[in-house]
């Protein structure tokens, strides 16, 4: 089994190399099966493409790839679609998600017997450590979220997810958004289809120097929500047997 880490990154030069070091490091310590760290390079204007690079040529497993386009959702579906891995999945570049949560992720698909498997930083507050008015806007969003599409899942929006290859051939032509809503729509569209969400709460820690822009994100998300409640309500197609 080969499982695939991709790093979705625009403007990380100040921080990739910290987080390479300290994923990689703990993969070789901790992940028995084979695998591999993908830099999903999407439009940066600084150093970062040049860094990733580097990081190549110095780490085993290390792997680059680039597009001038922008957009985490987008940089994830080219990756993912072109993965050979049995098990794909993704973290933020700031790392906010505990790495000791990757292998009960790993696990969930490979053993478990999920489709997905998604980080909550919702079902356990207590392990989250973040400001008020993200917290606010995250509870918020989530409700939400579940009032529009009548979802079962807990977080949205926590940059720390796996799909087997199987599901993620089957889903990803069907989703729309290359940015920040491609999370939501991901989950929201597989759970409408009858695959297997696995919810594993994660101990998180905001970074402050996020690249969000949280208005135009919110923004999006709200156009993002009312044009899958139009979808659902003139159906999708059957998940394949």
């Amino acid at each position: 089994m080969r499982v695939c880490i991709t790093i979705p990154v625009f403007n990380e030069e100040v921080r990739l190399r910290d987080s390479i070091t300290r994923l990689h490091g703990f993969l070789s310590q901790h992940l028995s099966t084979t695998w591999e760290i993908v830099i999903a390079d999407n439009g940066s204007t600084d150093g970062t493409l040049h860094l990733a690079d580097s990081l190549r040529h110095e780490y085993a497993n290390v792997l680059v790839t680039h597009s001038d386009e922008k957009g985490r959702g987008g940089a994830l579906k080219r990756v993912w679609l072109r993965s050979g891995a049995d098990i794909l999945s993704y973290m933020d570049a700031d790392l906010s998600t505990e790495l000791e949560a990757i292998p009960p992720l790993i696990e969930a698909l490979a053993v478990g017997g999920y489709d997905i498997a998604t980080g909550s930083r919702l079902l356990k507050p207590a392990l989250t450590s973040r400001g008020f008015k993200r917290e606010f806007a995250s509870r918020g969003y989530n409700r939400l979220v579940k009032a529009l599409l009548r979802t079962s899942f807990s977080d949205a929006q926590c940059g720390f997810k796996a799909i087997t290859r199987q599901a993620a051939q089957q889903l990803l032509p069907l989703i729309e958004d290359t940015g920040w809503f491609f999370d939501t729509e991901l989950l929201a569209t597989a759970e409408k289809m009858d695959y297997r969400i696995f919810d594993l709460p994660v101990r998180w820690i905001e970074n402050r120097d996020s690249h969000v822009k949280v208005l135009q994100t919110a923004i999006d998300d709200i156009r993002g929500l009312l044009r899958l409640r139009r979808r659902y309500q003139n159906g999708l197609p059957h998940r394949p047997k």
